[in-house]
Parts: structure tokens; sequence; C-alpha cells
């Protein structure tokens, strides 16, 4: 029999939505909860939650969340376990042999395990001389060997990050440069290889779950198929595309893979699968996935809690190795704060309000709450929405009535795309439609964000108008006069009430909107609040920002100038004054929330100010350089 030895405390070393969901679990089972915050996180509600916090100096990755000395002595300090979550140090060898090494009991799988499969070239060869299905060529660094399209890919790392699609041989070295250069700063190791990139397949992963009791199982499959930049966007359970017989083949090359590295505690075997309905081994994450809770709804129970077991010394529960049940459907969305209307570009600041609605069969786990402000060095993922139903379509109309229901006022999130995807989605990737692949999201553009009607507009105007004039009555004047008008973003409202205070003229845009019982009962309804100079309308579906009266000197002066998308990092800058430019050209690079982002040529012209250096951090609409049109 092999000890047991309880958990009393758990040290999160990780942070926002993950570590809120591990001590979830802990404070279920009474046991205590260490979280470690860098200087930007002091003040986030997973830091607030725990029972004892240490502090990080710092803020960027490198320096906090990615010190596993520090780590480690706050670990110590309170005889705390260490459970990893997922990113960060969750897959790093070295980090779970020094854990151990401390006397600490490690939440994960034996360091062996880890550095088997941490590197994704090594990882595949050992899986192919145990039998599982791997893609010829794929870890071969030739590129003339691999053919094209080719993908770069992080060898230590995941979630899309460090990872390009070559089409071409001249792109190849801008690629593995851009790639290595993103992957030390997310994992640490630059390191990076070309595999043959398998187009129109899915991403389906199976997971897996080990005792030290040379117990092995799988908890059925997770498709992760739809994926923009190759970072999921929606994951489901069970996937629509795998029946009963290849379920099995694929839960037996994943047992097969987890044994052949001896394998320890939850984990997850990444296969790509085409049309015909066969896989290839991808990689397997050595750690607790983003998309667990689909697994959890559909099987009833808590990965993290057998985690917990596991790592204690306890076997997996006698009931789970009879059978692994499967019931229902769930999917999950990533809450995101970036713009996918306008290239996937991050954005940060305060949320000042969030609420979700109750709804029945939808589970929230999220880092933020109503105050909670958003950095730009960590990810952009804010929030995972959960939802299981009997069937697919009902998991999806649950998850459409929380989403939709939300309120999110803040920075700009991808609300509204996931709101897009799971519209389409059972039509799409349903019996009769022509299904999704992993390019699927790419090669469609999500065009432009879904305009507010009228309507909205109106009400986004005269909550200004209402919160401006405060307990003075509204519009009144003495004399009949020309109706008022207020700017919001890019509308103008043209307005006028009586003197009862109702409103008796309203044209939006310069249409005249009838004002019957219908509009303005509709205007009623729509929920809208002022911040500072943001209205936010419809639960924050719309933000319109009011114009200024006058515009500002700085502003004035950067006229022609291009500025900062997003708070980041200067990671290269491509050109120099006096270069000419065509539009479109790249001009710099910036990093932030762990990706980069470039900033390219308005116009064609010169470039005649530089206004930044490399390593520079950038606040948010800061002028970067100037282009002199041509």
């Amino acid at each position: 029999m092999n000890p047991v030895t309880p958990i009393h405390t758990v040290l999160v070393a990780n942070r926002g939505e993950i570590a809120r969901r591990i001590f979830r679990t802990c404070r279920e089972q009474a046991i205590s909860t260490v979280a470690v915050f860098s200087d930007t996180d002091e003040h986030a509600p997973f830091a607030r939650e725990a029972d004892a916090v240490v502090r990080l100096p710092g803020t960027s990755s490198v320096d906090t969340y990615l010190r596993g000395d520090l780590i480690i002595a706050a670990a110590q300090r309170f005889g705390a376990a260490v459970h990893p979550g997922y990113g960060f140090l969750s897959e790093n060898a070295a980090f779970a042999q020094q854990v151990l090494d401390a006397g600490l009991t490690w939440i994960g799988p034996p360091p062996a395990a880890i550095a088997a499969m941490g590197s994704k070239i090594e990882a595949k060869r050992l899986m192919r001389s145990h039998g599982v299905p791997v893609a010829p060529d794929n870890t071969v660094e030739s590129l003339e060997v691999v053919g094209l399209p080719a993908l770069v890919k992080a060898s230590a790392g995941g979630g899309g990050r460090g990872m390009r699609l070559v089409r071409n041989h001249d792109e190849l070295a801008d690629a593995i440069v851009s790639a290595e250069r993103e992957a030390a700063a997310a994992f640490g190791d630059g390191t990076v290889f070309v595999e043959r990139y398998l187009e129109s397949a899915r991403h389906v992963e199976i997971q897996v779950l080990a005792d030290s009791h040379h117990n092995v199982i799988a908890l059925h499959e997770r498709d992760c198929t739809l994926q923009r930049r190759h970072q999921k966007v929606l994951e489901e359970a069970p996937s629509p595309a795998v029946d009963g017989d290849l379920r099995v083949r694929m839960e037996a090359a994943a047992v097969a893979a987890a044994c052949a590295v001896g394998y320890v505690g939850a984990g997850t075997v990444e296969f790509l699968l085409d049309r015909d309905g066969n896989f290839w081994f991808l990689e397997m994450n050595t750690r607790l996935q983003v998309e667990h809770p689909v697994t959890e709804a559909v099987c009833g129970v808590d990965l993290v809690a057998l985690q917990l077991s596991i790592a204690e010394g306890h076997a997996i529960p006698a009931a789970l190795l009879v059978e692994v049940p499967l019931q229902g459907h769930a999917i999950e969305v990533r809450l995101c704060a970036e713009d996918p209307f306008n290239a996937y570009l991050p954005s940060s600041g305060v949320f000042h309000t969030v609420a979700w609605p109750a709804v029945p069969g939808v589970r929230v786990d999220s880092a933020i709450e109503s105050g909670s402000e958003v950095s730009p060095y960590y990810d952009s993922m804010i929030a995972k929405v959960i939802a299981h139903g009997a069937t697919r379509a009902d998991a999806v109309r649950r998850l459409t009535t929380a989403l939709a229901g939300a309120t999110l006022h803040g920075p700009t999130t991808n609300r509204a795309l996931l709101l897009q995807l799971l519209a389409q989605l059972c039509a799409v990737d349903g019996p009769g439609g022509p299904g999704i692949d992993t390019g699927w999201l790419d090669a469609r553009a999500p065009g432009v964000v879904p305009p507010p009607d009228a309507l909205h507009v109106a009400a986004a105007a005269l909550a200004l108008v209402r919160a401006r004039a405060g307990a003075f009555p509204i519009g009144w004047r003495n004399n009949p006069s020309q109706p008022h008008a207020q700017a919001v973003g890019d509308h103008v409202v043209q307005y006028a009430f009586d003197r009862a205070g109702s409103l008796t003229t309203l044209i939006v845009d310069g249409e005249p909107q009838t004002l019957d019982t219908h509009t303005r009962d509709s205007l009623s309804r729509i929920p809208t609040a002022v911040v500072g100079d943001t209205v936010y309308v419809a639960r924050g579906a719309f933000a319109f920002v009011v114009p200024p009266r006058f515009l500002s000197p700085d502003d004035a002066g950067r006229a022609g100038s291009t500025v900062a998308p997003m708070p980041g990092k200067v990671v290269a800058l491509l050109v120099a004054v006096g270069d000419q430019v065509v539009a479109g050209q790249p001009l710099l690079t910036i990093e932030a929330m762990k990706m980069e982002h470039q900033v390219v040529a308005p116009h064609a012209g010169t470039v005649s100010e530089v206004y930044v250096q490399p390593g520079q951090q950038l606040a948010g609409n800061q002028p970067l350089l100037q282009v002199a049109p041509a």
C-alpha cells in the first residue's frame, strides 16, 4: 500500500480564474489556501479570497509567477502543497523536482513525466515508439522534409504562444525569430521546432487520470476545434465528430501515452482528427487544462478534488475504474479582454461593473469582479463560461442566455463574437452542416462590430443628459427652442423635453424617431450606465465614448502619428527616420498579454518622427511614430 499523506494547506502557484477555481475546491474540503501575487495583482479577487497571501515583487511574469525560488520559499513558510494551475511553471519539470526536494507535496505528475512530454520534439518520438499514432515527419526541423504549409511551434509551451503558420519559404526565418521571442517571454524557453501543418483537421483531446496505484483511465474527449490563431475559443464535450468506436480507439491511445511516461495525476492527450476518422498525437499537457470544466460537467466529477486525492496517495475512486459516466453536453467559451473586430487587439483597464445572471446549468469561473483591473502583463482571458444541458442545443441556449445577460462595463471583450459563434454552431457543425476545422475561424474574419440601433444610441445620449442634469429639470426652457444636441461616440442625438420632463423630440443621426408607446417603453427598458466619459448600454454590449468639447493640445500635436493600440512593450522597431514605407507595412512590434502585435503604416509615406525605442513600456494611445504622407 502506498502511504497516504493528508494535505492541509495548498499554495496555488498561479493567478486569476484558475487560482479561484482551485481555492473553491479547497474550501469545500476544509483545506486552507495560500495565494502568491504580483504587484499588479495585489487587489485581485484571487488574492483576496486566499487564507494567506505572499507578495512576489514586480509585475512581469519573469519577475513574479515564474520565480520558482520565491514560490517554494512561500510554500515552505506555510507547509503547503503546491498546485501549479496551468501556464507559468505548471509544466516545468525542474520546478516540480525542486518542490519535491524541498519536502513539499507536488499536486501534479512526476517530474520525469513532465520532462518526457515537455519537449514536443522528444514526446512525439516517444509516442511513436509506443504505438501511438503520430503524423509523419512532424519532428523534423528541415522545411524541405516537412513540407508546406508548416507550423513553427514552441517546444516548451502551448496556448498558441510561440506559434507561427508558414505557407511559403520566405516567411520561415522571420516566423522562427518571432516565435522564439514570444516563447521565451511566455515560457522562459525559446526553443522552437517546425512541423507539417495538417489542413482541415479537428482538435480533439482525451482527459486522462492516473494514480500511484498503477490505475490509468480516460474521462472521454473534449473538442477544441474552434480556435483563432491556435488559441482555443470554444470547447465542448462530447465531440460532435466522435462516435463510440472512435472514442474507444482514441481513449486507448491516450491511456497508452500516459502509461509510456509513468503518469500520475490529471493530464490531457491532444490529437488531430481528420474527416476520415484518422487521428495523430499532437502533444500531452501534463497539467489541468483551461477547458477541464466541460469534462467535469458531463462526467460528474471534480478534477481538482481528484488531483488533491491522488497527490495524497489515494487511488482513483472505484466507481470511475468500473465506468466513467457521460451525461448530456457541455460547452465552454473563453471570455477575453480583446477586440475581435479590431485584429483581436488586447484591451486593459478597470471593469466598473461585472454581474452574471443566474441561469440553470451555467457555471462562471471568473478572474474579475466589479472594480477589477485588467493589466497588460498577463493573459487576456478574464473568465470561462460553461453551460451543461441534456443536448448540444440546450447547452448553446443556456450559454447564450448567460453571455447576453451579463453586465460587463469596462474594457472591450470578445462577447459579441462568442454570441455570433454560438448562434451558428449547431447549423455549421451539426448534421448536414459543412463542419469546422482548426483554421475555420481564422478563415472567416469577424467583420465589423455589430452596430447599435437607433434606440441604443438614443438611450446612451439621454442617460448622459440625465446624469449631467442631476436634480435640475431636463432641457427645460421658458420659450420654445431648437432641440438640444448630444454627441455619443460617432453619433449625434437631438432631443427636446416639455416642462413636465417628457420627451417630445428624438432625432438620431438626422433620422426622426416616432415617439409612440412602444418606443418610449423600449427606451425605458434599455439598461444604461454613465462612467466618466463613457456610456455603457445594454449591459455593456455597446460603449459610447463622449467626445470632448475641445481638443487638447496633446491630441492636436500628435495628429498624423500612429498610436499604441494597447498598453504594452516595444520589442522591435522595424523602421527609422527617413525610411520610405507603403500602406500596411509593419513599423514596430508590441508585446501585450503574452502575445506580439504589429503596428502597420496607415498610409504610404516617409517616417518623419520616431517617439519610442525597443524595450520601452507603452500606455494605450501613446504616440509611436509619424508617417508623413507621400
